[in-house]
């Protein structure tokens, strides 16, 4: 009979788990992104936030692509929005992104997918100056796809990015 009972109240636990939030680590540079609104990580009251350095840890990936802000093709190097939105366990329909000038824009959550956008932080191997778009760009891989090639797309591509919110 104990034993039932214990059985029952492990798995209650155990079921509850996947609902709190997990803690992420402290950034120890200064804070480039937050992330708000419903992330199943945090670090910051209710947020995630995130040095370079852990940015760069998630993961990165590099692609080149031309761009109507650029002339030629450019290499960026970055984090997968899709691998963001994973790690942070984030659903939902939109992000808000905001630059450091309170400019912002929704993405669609549905934009978040393998080969799409990454929160740059490399542009032709160099980190982003605030007066060179970053640190943060989102850039989508617009030679990559034709319907990368839109005003909307470019709408979306928002730099000197320094927040997240998740939309429901």
């Amino acid at each position: 009979m104990l034993f039932k009972a214990f059985k029952i109240v492990a798995i209650s636990v155990f079921a509850a788990q996947p609902l709190a939030a997990k803690n992420l680590d402290q950034p120890v540079g200064e804070v480039v992104l937050t992330v708000s609104g419903t992330p199943k990580a945090e670090n910051a009251g209710e947020a995630a936030q995130f040095d370079l350095a852990m940015l760069e840890g998630l993961g990165a990936v590099e692609f080149e692509t031309s761009t109507i802000w650029t002339q030629g093709v450019q290499h960026f190097e970055g984090l997968p929005l899709i691998q963001l939105v994973d790690h942070l366990g984030i659903t939902g329909t939109t992000l808000r992104a905001t630059a450091i000038n309170d400019y912002s824009v929704d993405i669609p959550l549905a934009d978040a997918v393998e080969g799409g956008p990454i929160i740059a932080y490399k542009h032709n191997g160099e980190e982003m100056s605030v007066r060179d778009k970053g640190p943060l760009w989102i850039v989508y891989p617009y030679d990559s796809k034709t319907e990368y090639q839109s005003e909307v797309v470019y709408s979306r591509s928002i730099w000197q990015l320094d927040r997240i919110e998740v939309i429901e």
